[in-house]
């Protein structure tokens, strides 16, 4: 069984903490976990964009000049999308880019990046991740002590105000529960910070055990 190293609140090392069972993926599914990030990516987008097409642009659909003697260019009428202020061929339109992982797949992913994290060392338990008022110093209070710098994830329990308050002007920094952290957010981050209590939290979600809650 895998352990994680495990830090008290204070930011001292306090041994192991063995990764639940089942947690880790046994083998390779890379594949799932591209499609997970892919499918992330994509329904972040709005799809918004649009440009209009020859029967949307205003103007006379009258003939601009006489066909010959002007030494001009043959032109039919004004909206043609070779004109100035024309429409635009073949522009973008307004489209959904979402995309849909079964709930099987989705959890697959998860548990793929939770293993790479893990293999790769950059995964830290934290006894817990509290702040006693919404003020950053007091949230940089706890980076410090961990000796973290840089782009970091934090997986907690429960979100409190203080918590999202203290933590939301950092740059580089992100706090989330475990019952809502995606395949993205673990592979995204070169440094990721979770609580005993997530901890337990993500093994449940995934695979319906919560051995390192106990």
């Amino acid at each position: 069984m895998s352990e994680l190293p495990f830090y008290t609140a204070a930011g001292e090392r306090s041994g192991e903490v063995p990764v639940p069972e089942g947690l880790l993926v046994q083998g390779r599914n890379r594949q799932t976990l591209q499609y997970a990030v892919v499918a992330y990516l994509a329904n972040q987008r709005a799809g918004t964009a649009s440009t209009k097409s020859k029967s949307e642009v205003a103007g006379s659909g009258a003939k601009p000049h006489k066909q010959k003697g002007t030494g001009r260019a043959r032109a039919g009428y004004r909206a043609s999308p070779i004109w100035r202020g024309g429409a635009v061929a073949f522009g973008p339109r307004p489209r959904s880019f979402h995309k849909k992982l079964t709930r099987k797949a989705n959890r697959l992913a998860v548990r793929q990046a939770f293993t790479d994290a893990t293999i790769s060392g950059t995964i830290r338990v934290l006894e817990s991740c509290t702040v006693d008022e919404p003020k950053t110093k007091g949230f940089i209070k706890i980076l410090k002590a961990l000796e973290i710098s840089g782009h970091v994830l934090v997986v907690v329990e429960n979100m409190d105000r203080n918590l999202a308050l203290a933590s939301r002007n950092i740059s580089g920094v992100e706090v989330v529960t475990g019952a809502n952290v995606n395949a993205y957010q673990l592979a995204r981050y070169p440094q990721v910070i979770v609580t005993k209590a997530a901890l337990g939290q993500v093994a449940s979600r995934l695979c319906g055990t919560s051995e390192a809650s106990e």
